[in-house]
């Protein structure tokens, strides 16, 4: 909760913004490490057989030593060449089993962490979808796009392959300490003293560690914004000529990201160095004593068995300190994964709520005021009725708040004060499938997803025929332009309709809508692209489209709202004036000036 309000303290303007940082916890989150575990958990069939596999390795490796031993220290002094064979048949065979069970264990880590990134990705991008349009208004989407695709991949190997070497590791550490007390108590001792030093040490360190690696997760999210915000206005960029100054924001923020990473690599790096050197001070104790202290000394076979065991036993210790090291960057990753997973779906059904069941299109708002950031309002207690089959024109001047009243109607933001009903239901109370179903909707952004002309247009119903398509196509008068292209209705296309016009682009997108047969239909500047010729066509599409049907239509052109059956003037957040275009004509008012200028122009 204290995360969360934090979080919140940020603004939204601050969020969207690819130079600020976001807010991250420098504590480990209990809620987290839980969530990591449930994934765990999902894998643990072939974990399991990892863990097993991992461990008859283990051993097998940790016996080849004592073969060793006894050759030198029984087999070569005795001449005895028949144990000198077996003991060197046994060692061969310890490492092929170790090499083997090693290598079928990878297999398995492998298919685990596949598995494991699988449901992270799934689970992020599907929550994603479910998330209000706000989420997405107040974040880059290249802070969004770099936790579903680079993140996921970072913490997949932290999750499968680090957790079971973990556990691989401290069993190592166990079966190596028994192993080396079986040879001499005293040396066993001395190798095993260095590790509470070390353990002090990377607790010590730890919490700078997790900053610095939050530090580089920042700084790589602001530069990945940054970058998708780049592609995506390079058009403007080019018009401005404003390349060299991009690239010198671009340079500035890959500074950032690269003094960060360094400050954590050298902080993950004295991790490293400090077991490597505790590691070799205590190895080179275990000769010095075996040598200079013991009484009788050390056998041949007993040094060199111990000084192979102490640097197995190091060695173990010396690989958790880089999975250490990769679990600290992974937590920084999995903070901004799951902190998305948490964000609260605010668009959602309520319990108990109810489908709709057939919507006749009776429309209206009671007193309704709304606005984006909780602070200024942009409608305020609006109210309106449209029956069945009435057609609403919406004009206004920019940030009016025509569009956020269609968003109310769709349900693309919840409604804070006031009510709106369709057919005297509560739209709150109803399923968002149910309604959304009821509505054909056609916003300013007409996107377009890659793949060909049909399968863009059945978008809109994903179960219509190639007639349907051909059908809706032409009532629009999008089949002309559409027998044009090289394979017609197969034609591809990139993402956002490249390779074709805008108007276009428009017309696909008016015809996705149309497919959906809807009861209530959203026109959100649905002609701006469209020259007048091909306007032509569509407005007999929209005429024939709106019959029986209740239809918001958010334009500025004459010809698209005169002949609506209302029009409504919104102003700063109110209805200012309504009525036909006869009777906003005879008022001289605000629609009188619009047309006015219009005409003029």
């Amino acid at each position: 909760m204290l995360k969360r309000r934090k979080q919140e303290q940020q603004t939204a303007k601050e969020r969207n913004r690819y130079d600020v940082d976001e807010y991250l916890d420098e504590k480990v989150s209990l809620f987290n490490i839980k969530r990591v575990v449930g994934y765990l958990i999902k894998a643990q069939g072939p974990l399991k057989l990892a863990l097993f596999f991992s461990i008859l390795a283990s051993l097998s490796s940790l016996v080849g030593p004592l073969f060793v031993k006894r050759a030198l220290d029984e087999a070569v002094p005795n001449k005895d060449v028949n144990l000198l064979l077996t003991m060197a048949l046994f060692l061969t065979a310890s490492i092929v089993v170790s090499i083997t069970l090693g290598a079928v264990r990878n297999i398995l880590v492998a298919r685990a962490g596949a598995g494991i990134i699988h449901d992270i990705r799934y689970d992020l991008f599907s929550h994603l979808q479910k998330l209000s349009f706000s989420f997405f208004d107040s974040r880059p989407h290249g802070k969004i796009f770099v936790r579903v695709v680079p993140y996921v991949n970072s913490v997949s190997d932290a999750l499968s392959n680090g957790i079971i070497n973990f556990i691989i590791e401290v069993l190592n550490i166990i079966f190596i300490i028994f192993f080396m007390y079986q040879v001499s108590h005293e040396l066993a001792t001395i190798t095993v003293l260095g590790l509470p030093l070390f353990a002090i040490f990377v607790w010590i360190v730890k919490p700078a560690q997790r900053r610095a690696w939050q530090s580089v997760s920042n700084k790589n999210a602001n530069l990945n914004a940054y970058v998708q915000e780049s592609i995506d206005g390079v058009k403007v960029t080019q018009a401005f000529d404003r390349q060299e100054k991009n690239a010198d924001i671009l340079n500035s923020l890959t500074d950032q990201r690269n003094k960060a990473w360094m400050k954590a690599i050298y902080i993950s790096n004295t991790v490293w160095f400090s077991t490597e050197t505790i590691s070799q001070v205590v190895f080179s104790f275990v000769y010095i004593m075996g040598v200079f202290w013991m009484n009788p000394m050390a056998s041949f076979g007993v040094l060199l068995v111990m000084g192979n065991y102490a640097w197995r036993f190091w060695q173990p210790i010396i690989n958790l300190a880089n999975i250490y090291n990769t679990f600290i960057t992974a937590m920084a990753y999995l903070d901004r994964i799951f902190d998305t997973i948490a964000e609260p779906v605010t668009i959602q059904d309520i319990p108990n709520a109810v489908e709709f069941p057939f919507v006749r299109g009776h429309v209206e708002f009671k007193n309704v005021s709304f606005s984006y950031d909780g602070a200024r309002k942009v409608l305020k207690d609006v109210s309106f009725e449209s029956h069945p089959g009435q057609s609403i024109a919406i004009v206004g001047p920019t940030g009016a708040g025509k569009t956020t009243i269609v968003n109310l109607l769709s349900r693309f933001y919840n409604i804070e004060e006031g009510e709106v009903l369709i057919d005297s239901q509560d739209i709150m109370k109803v399923t968002l499938s149910s309604l959304r179903r009821r509505m054909g909707i056609m916003l300013q952004d007409n996107f377009l997803f890659t793949g060909t002309i049909a399968d863009n247009i059945r978008y809109g119903k994903l179960d219509a025929t190639d007639e349907e398509i051909r059908a809706a196509a032409q009532l629009i008068g999008a089949n002309s332009f559409i027998e044009k292209l090289p394979d017609g209705y197969n034609t591809k296309i990139t993402e956002r309709g490249g390779g074709i016009s805008s108007g276009e682009r428009q017309l696909l997108a008016f015809t996705r809508t149309l497919i959906s047969n809807p009861r209530i239909l959203i026109l959100d500047e649905a002609t701006s692209s469209i020259d007048t010729g091909t306007e032509q066509l569509v407005q007999e599409g929209i005429q024939t489209l709106m019959k029986g049907r209740t239809s918001f239509i958010i334009a500025h052109r004459l010809s698209t709202i005169r002949g609506c059956t209302r029009i409504m003037f919104i102003s700063d957040g109110e209805i200012t004036e309504s009525g036909t275009h006869e009777e906003l004509m005879a008022l001289k008012g605000r629609y009188y000036e619009l047309c006015y200028a219009q005409y003029k122009s």
